[in-house]
Formats: structure tokens, sequence, C-alpha cells
């Protein structure tokens, strides 16, 4: 039973909100536009619940090789550090997600395209792409997670790729504004993984992961953090704006209060106690935004 509860602590399954939201807000912007698919939505969650599982099991097996799940951690303790789950089983079980992960996303290919070539090997290529990047985010002699570069990756593949690969799925074809939404997604989650790392600033300077707090400091991390919500929010508007100018369409801002109580916190919190659950704040917060989203569009566009 402590086996099962260290394996299920070390899939982190409370992440899967942010990572969905990109799913459901390709799969909204694609029905708003007249293209939906049950199958691809649904194989599009599977594969996405492997490839984050795969990118926690990294991220844990990573900390604790690299020493920066060490003695001065602020953040909770990941099993391999705290001796729940052996780094040679975690190894096992980084090798078994990424065969799922493969697997999972070829069906998904498969599906979306059948033998459209040129579809298939790009979406291939990318789904590679996300496979490696989730382990080498913590794992390998350079992380680049620990150089500061994550907030790019978040970026990337938990927006611009993340809703408008899944957009593709659909419609086989890609419009250029979603890109504004899918900017949202990615900008939502890069602050989730700043509410991380200015959590975790101390511990991280000590250890030599040089995040984007550590490298500019709590002060400017926090005007960051500013930013990132309020360009989310202005990229929704410009796209609803250009695409569908009616007053319930702009239903998402009702998760403005919600933002603002998550950037509050960040600047008056000092704890990593106070500040952990605006993790989980903003990752429900962002998946709440992407539902809205997509009933401005989907119902009243």
């Amino acid at each position: 039973m402590k086996k099962i509860k260290a394996w299920i602590q070390a899939f982190r399954f409370r992440t899967l909100p942010l990572a969905f939201s990109c799913i459901f807000m390709g799969a909204f912007l694609a029905a708003s536009n007249g293209f939906f698919n049950w199958p691809i939505l649904i194989w599009s969650l599977v594969t996405t619940l492997f490839l984050q599982v795969l990118s926690n099991l990294a991220n844990d097996y990573g900390d604790a090789t690299s020493g920066v799940d060490g003695e001065h951690r602020t953040g909770p303790k990941r099993t391999v550090s705290a001796g729940l789950i052996s780094q040679s089983a975690m190894k096992k079980a980084l090798i078994v997600f990424s065969l799922l992960s493969l697997c999972s996303g070829l069906w998904l290919i498969f599906l979306s395209f059948g033998d459209r070539w040129t579809e298939i090997i790009v979406f291939l290529v990318l789904g590679l792409g996300a496979i490696v990047a989730a382990i080498k985010y913590t794992v390998g002699k350079r992380p680049y997670g620990y150089a500061g570069f994550g907030d790019l990756f978040v970026l990337i593949f938990f927006g611009l790729v993340g809703v408008g690969g899944s957009y593709y799925l659909y419609a086989h074809t890609l419009n250029l504004l979603i890109l504004l939404p899918a900017l949202s997604c990615g900008l939502l989650a890069v602050g989730v993984l700043n509410v991380n790392n200015i959590r975790d600033i101390e511990s991280d300077k000590l250890a030599g992961k040089h995040s984007i707090p550590v490298r500019i400091g709590r002060a400017n991390a926090i005007v960051y953090h500013w930013i990132l919500l309020s360009l989310a929010m202005i990229s929704s508007c410009v796209y609803v704006s250009i695409v569908n100018p009616r007053g319930f369409s702009f239903f998402f801002l009702l998760v403005l209060p919600m933002l603002f109580s998550n950037a509050r916190a960040v600047k008056i919190k000092k704890t990593s106690e106070g500040l952990d659950p605006f993790l989980k704040q903003l990752a429900l917060t962002t998946l709440i935004f992407v539902i809205l989203f997509g009933i401005g569009q989907v119902l009243f566009g």
C-alpha cells in the first residue's frame, strides 16, 4: 500500500488540470469553427496524461540525482529523494511512460490523419520532441529547466504547440488567430511555474538551479508574474474582439478576481507553505478560464 501511495504521489495528478487546459482550448476552438471529434479529444487527453506523468516522474528523478531536492528544499520533497521509490524503479517508470506516450500519440496521429503521411511525420516529430523535452527538463548533464529555459518550454508546449497542435488534429488547417488564446494558455502555465520557482527561490540558489526568479530576483519575479497574467487576458481579449465581439464571448473575464488573488498572494506570501496552495489555485483557474472561454465561443459564437 505504501508503494502505491508513493507512485500516486510521484504521478502528481494535481498538475493534470493545467496539462488538460491546452487540450480543451484546442477542442473548444475547433468546435467554434465547425470542427470536432470525440475520439480525437479522448485520445488527446490520454496522450497528455501520459506525457504529464512522464514529465513529473522525470522531474522527481532529476531533482534527486542533481541535488536540487536536497536538505535545503523549501517545497515538498519528491519520492526518490525521500527514499520512497528507488532510482532504478524510477528509471523503469520513465521508460514505461515514454512508451505509453509514444503508442498513444501514434494512435492519435493515425486517427486524425489516416494516410496523410506529411502530417503524420510532422506530428510524430513533435510528439518525440515532447517526450524528449519532458525528460530533459531536469534529467541529464545539462537539464534546461535548471538553466532558466523552463518558462520557454512551458510557453511552447502548454500553449502554442498544445493548443495549435490540438486544433490542427481536428481541423487539418491552422488559423493563425488561434495562437492568441494559445498564448493565453501558455502564459498562465508559465505563471504556475513562476509561482513554483518563487516558492523555491532560496533552495534553488543553493542547489545551483538558475530559474527565472533566481536570475532576476524575487521583486522582479513578482512583476514578471503580474505581466504573465495580464498578457494572458489581453491575448484572449484581442482574439475575441476580432473574431466574436459579443458580450458573452468575454465570459472568461470572470476569472479576473481569481487571477488577482493569485498575483496578490505571490506578492505578500513569503513562505513556502503560504505560496504552495496558489500553485494549485492558478492551475485550476487556468482550467476554469478555458472552460468559460469555450462556453463563450461555442454557445454564444
